[in-house]
């Protein structure tokens, strides 16, 4: 039987609602360190025109402002870039935040120096869309980087769990096969000169225990919220459960917090100077 073509008019749109969804802030905030680290060790030049491909609000466009970039932020919405404006206002950085797509990035070839993307980039539906617009902005000889969740880290499972319940559209591919190694080489081969996939571990840490973490993201992170509101009142309370079960599996805090250590691939792709 053959899979059905989606409709990625409406895939967008429906993607782009649950983003706007709950309050992303509240989330960035979890992993807003873990994104200094990331681009700190970028090492990204005072001067580099640097790309933050669906920046969210800012985790790692304002690092890389503060470190003397000229940084450009683009995300699908328009209610995180106004968190992101916010937060680039309030320390005086002058960074440029648009509306747009991953799979159409709305600027010019070889407009950048640095082209960066964490835990954003990858939910796009065409991910060889996305590997090719990656490419096509950065400068021959540029830095292309990304950090992507893996299969079968905590993120991953937490995934699949959800998937379970409530099962994405079948023709589009998970989003964490962008944390697999002989993915990201087949995506970016032909492009790029030098590819380096090392495994990093991000540290989630609340003050409450995995019953209220689930909460938590049920009420802020937009996608979670979504995949709860498409289940009957049985679905719901059991696929909290599961989220629950998940990450009291992975916490290691014995005083009442929640503790998780999340796997992801951290890339560093050098855009081939010509095109094989």
């Amino acid at each position: 039987m053959s899979i059905a073509t989606p409709d990625f008019a409406k895939l967008k749109s429906g993607l782009k609602a649950s983003w706007m969804a709950g309050d992303f802030g509240q989330i960035a905030s979890v992993t807003a360190a873990e994104a200094e680290k990331f681009v700190k060790g970028l090492g990204i030049a005072s001067g580099a025109r640097v790309l933050d491909v669906a920046c969210g609000t800012g985790n790692t466009a304002i690092p890389a402002s503060r470190a003397g970039a000229s940084v450009t932020g683009v995300d699908i919405a328009p209610n995180l870039l106004l968190q992101a404006r916010k937060r680039a206002a309030a320390e005086g950085l002058e960074i440029e935040f648009d509306e747009g797509d991953a799979e159409e990035l709305p600027y010019s070839d070889h407009s950048f120096d640095v082209v960066l993307t964490m835990f954003g980039a990858m939910f796009a539906p065409r991910p060889d869309r996305v590997a090719a617009e990656l490419v096509r902005v950065c400068k021959p000889g540029g830095l292309i980087a990304m950090a992507n969740w893996t299969p079968e880290g905590f993120v991953g499972r937490s995934f699949q769990v959800t998937a379970k319940m409530v099962p994405p559209p079948p023709s589009v591919p998970p989003p964490v096969l962008w944390g697999d190694e002989q993915t990201v080489r087949q995506r970016f081969s032909n492009t790029t000169s030098t590819l380096n996939l090392v495994r990093q571990r991000a540290q989630f840490k609340f003050p409450f225990m995995p019953k209220e973490v689930v909460e938590f993201f049920r009420r802020h992170f937009g996608p979670t919220q979504t995949a709860f509101l498409r289940l009957d009142e049985a679905g719901q309370t059991a696929l909290a459960a599961q989220l629950e079960s998940l990450w009291t599996e992975y916490n290691t805090a014995t005083d009442g917090t929640t503790s998780v250590e999340a796997e992801y691939l951290d890339v560093r792709a050098t855009r081939a100077e010509s095109m094989i």
